[in-house]
This record gives structure tokens, sequence and C-alpha cells, in this order.
């Protein structure tokens, strides 16, 4: 139980952090709706165990240099997103219009995006991985305990933004447009921090 509390505070407090993976949710809510949305939140399934495998097996014995490129490669892709959120903001369409994008297509991006991101990285680095060793030394329950209730609070403070946000959708499309304004706010400076932080940091 220790361990599984453990990774329900932790998860919910990634969920609820605010981040690049916080304004694509947005950004992508807003522009497909919360259907072509929501498996998006299902991004951190498919990427983070590579992750958790390369900080735990690799990333702790390689050259800082090598998250710093990263960061400079995410923040490159977030300035792409950003492109996107912008584009949508400045053609807003009247909320009943036809909606782009599949879910599919989310997804992809979404894992993409938390494969480029640092964070993650740094959690498992510093954080999270740790504490997995030192539960799966334990016992592996103990280990899964950990990484179930991470992300199952994560993905369900995720999936409640999605909801949230497809709400907000439907009160009318000057509210639309301004959120879509925000979110690309964020996307480009969480991408400027990112190369800055990479080539300067």
């Amino acid at each position: 139980m220790v361990y599984l509390i453990q990774g329900i505070t932790l998860g919910f407090s990634a969920g609820v952090s605010p981040g690049p993976f916080h304004a694509f949710l947005i950004s992508q809510t807003l522009k497909n709706g919360w259907q072509r949305a929501l498996p998006a939140v299902l991004a951190p399934l498919l990427s983070d165990g590579p992750i958790i495998a390369l900080v735990l097996v690799v990333l702790t014995q390689m050259p800082g240099v090598v998250l710093r490129g990263l960061q400079v490669v995410g923040g490159v892709f977030l300035l792409m997103l950003a492109r996107e959120a912008y584009r949508d903001f400045r053609t807003a369409r009247e909320k009943t219009a036809v909606e782009t994008g599949s879910a599919r297509e989310s997804l992809q991006k979404a894992a993409l995006l938390n494969l480029l991101n640092p964070n993650p990285y740094i959690f498992w680095g510093v954080i999270g991985g740790p504490i997995l060793l030192d539960a799966w030394r334990e016992a592996a329950g103990h280990g899964v305990s950990f990484i179930a209730g991470f992300y199952a609070a994560m993905v369900s403070v995720f999936a409640g933004l999605v909801i949230v946000l497809a709400t907000a959708r439907h009160l009318g499309d000057s509210v639309t447009r301004t959120l879509s304004g925000i979110s690309a706010v964020a996307l480009f400076a969480f991408g400027i921090y990112q190369i800055v932080t990479g080539l300067f940091g």
C-alpha cells in the first residue's frame, strides 16, 4: 500500500503540474473534440516504457549533453505544435465545423511529444526510478503497485482535463478561440524554454 499511495500521489502531482503535454491536450481537444483527443491521454503508457528503461539502464551513465540535445529537439517539435495551434487560433471556426485529425494521430503526436520532452527523463531519473528500484527489490508486486498507482492517477487527471475543455469548447467560438490562443502561446513558450535550456543551460 505504501508504494501504491506513493504512485498515486506522484501521478496526481505530475498530472496537475502545467507542462507541454497539457498545452498539447488543450490544443487537440479544441481542434478535434474530446472523442479524438481523449486517446492522447494514454500516450505516457506507450512512451514511458522506453524512457524508464533508458533512464534506469543507460541515461544515468551518459553525459548531460544527451539530455540537452533532447531538450533542443523537443523544443523544435513544440514550436511546430505551437504553429499548428496558432493556425487554429487565426482560423477559428464555429463549433459545428467539421473536425480534422483522427484519434490515432492525436495519440501518435502525444507519444512523440512525450518522448522528446525531458521532464519524464528527469522524473524517472531523479524521483520515480529510485523508488521503482527500491520497490522492485522488495517485491515485484510492490513495483507493479507503484507503476499502476502512478499512471492511473496521471491518466485520470489528463482525462478530466480533456472533459473539462470539451465542455468549455461548447460555450462558444470566442471561448474556443481564446483557449486556442493560450495553448499556442504556452506551446511556444515551452518550446523556446527547452531550446534555450538545452543550448545554454
